[in-house]
């Protein structure tokens, strides 16, 4: 089965729960692992954050997501100034910012960046999905919303 969605949200933190409960809720109706859920809720709320905290000076960002053929591909987009550029090592243990984009890379097996200087950036998370067999087994729950 494919799922595909596709989420504009206001340039505000209050979205960033809402697409990780749409995306955990689609993953998990697929049966897809706990663990991989978890990674790619947590790469996925990491580059909300980053348009929400730089997406200006728009008022919204959007999130596409797309699971099916064994892998979830998600795009965050925003219309901000552009991402400077991608560090290479986490910043210093007393520094409070810095480090989503590295997490990020931790928990994914691939991400890229579409930037157009003051137009905006694209972040592109892709996972290939691990499943939870015993899952199957037990009846499916529609997420309230």
């Amino acid at each position: 089965m494919d799922i595909e969605f596709s989420l504009a949200l206001p340039r505000d933190a209050i979205g960033i729960p809402m697409v990780r409960r749409v995306l955990g809720d689609a993953m998990r109706s697929l049966n897809v692992s706990e663990t991989c859920i978890a990674d790619m809720l947590l790469a996925v709320s990491e580059a909300c954050s980053n348009a929400v905290r730089h997406g200006g000076p728009a008022n919204r960002y959007e999130v596409s997501a797309a699971i099916g053929y064994g892998r979830c591909d998600v795009r965050v987009a925003d219309n901000g100034d552009g991402l400077p550029s991608v560090p290479l090592r986490f910043p210093p243990p007393d520094t409070e910012n810095g480090r989503g984009l590295l997490i990020m890379r931790s928990v994914v097996d691939e991400i890229s960046f579409g930037v157009t200087p003051g137009r905006g950036t694209t972040v592109h998370l892709r996972k290939t999905l691990d499943w939870d067999d015993d899952r199957a087994a037990r009846p499916r729950e529609l997420a309230a919303v």
